[in-house]
């Protein structure tokens, strides 16, 4: 199930056809093996209310959820842009030699950042994970031998800056990791079965063509859903736009 979601377009149509396979099986049942009686139609619209809103409810839900880890990437993609901006400019602090190391590796380490944002291949974010970490050792070797050689206030101000460079890399990759629970996707699923087969079984025969509205509408909600949800593959994706403004910046300089 993670990896089905994380293909936004492939969730809307296997969604749709369990859906509207659940709605016509329904109707089949209804129809051939036990036909629903008129003074049975009123209890079973209650039940059919019911479980609906008990669906619209988990699908909002899941919606806000959603919604709410997409913001929290984009508010470190904004933290983390700050810190890097930042501890260049406390890069000043330290010795001339050590301050053109660090803002050079920043400048290097910049762009890796940006490359995890934007690109999509395997391979290409394993190397830029590797690229990235290698950076971050060499970033920190260099402020921590000036701090030792020089421990003073104003060298440690350096010191938490690249700390805080690269804790916000970590609060980063965790809010991209963090991501809609598999057993949410399985409760919402089985209660859309059960919504579109109860639909189908009370549902009369002039009305079948209507027995793919549910479906529809649940499924474009899925897709919704699984488009906010994947970080890399969905429509909706979080730009790293003071990254790349932050970038522009330094080259300036």
């Amino acid at each position: 199930m993670a990896n089905i979601v994380d293909f936004p377009p492939f969730v809307f149509t296997l969604t749709l056809v369990i859906l509207w396979i659940s709605a016509q099986l329904g109707a089949f049942v209804r129809k051939r093996f036990r036909p629903m009686e008129e003074t049975e139609r009123k209890d079973f619209d209650v039940v059919l209310a019911a479980t609906l809103t008990l669906l619209g409810l988990i699908i909002g839900f899941g919606f806000s959820m959603v919604v709410s880890r997409y913001d929290q990437r984009k508010n470190y993609e904004e933290e983390e842009a700050n810190a890097i901006g930042t501890e260049y400019d406390r890069a000043g602090l330290l010795p001339p030699d050590e301050a053109a190391k660090v803002r050079a590796g920043l400048k290097n380490y910049l762009g890796q950042r940006i490359l995890f944002y934007q690109s999509h291949d395997a391979h290409e974010l394993e190397q830029a994970a590797l690229r990235t970490a290698q950076l971050q050792t060499d970033l920190w070797s260099v402020v921590q031998a000036t701090a030792a050689k020089q421990p003073t206030p104003t060298v440690a101000l350096a010191v938490s800056g690249m700390n805080e460079v690269l804790n916000s890399q970590g609060y980063t990759q965790a809010a991209w990791w963090n991501r809609l629970p598999v057993a949410a996707w399985c409760l919402v699923l089985v209660i859309a079965i059960v919504c579109n087969f109860l639909l189908g079984y009370t549902a009369h025969r002039r009305s079948q063509a209507l027995l793919l509205v549910l479906p529809l509408a649940v499924s474009t909600a899925f897709f919704l859903i699984a488009d906010i949800d994947s970080p890399r593959h969905g429509l909706i994706r979080v730009v790293p736009q003071n990254l790349i403004s932050l970038s522009q910046s330094l080259r300036s300089r």
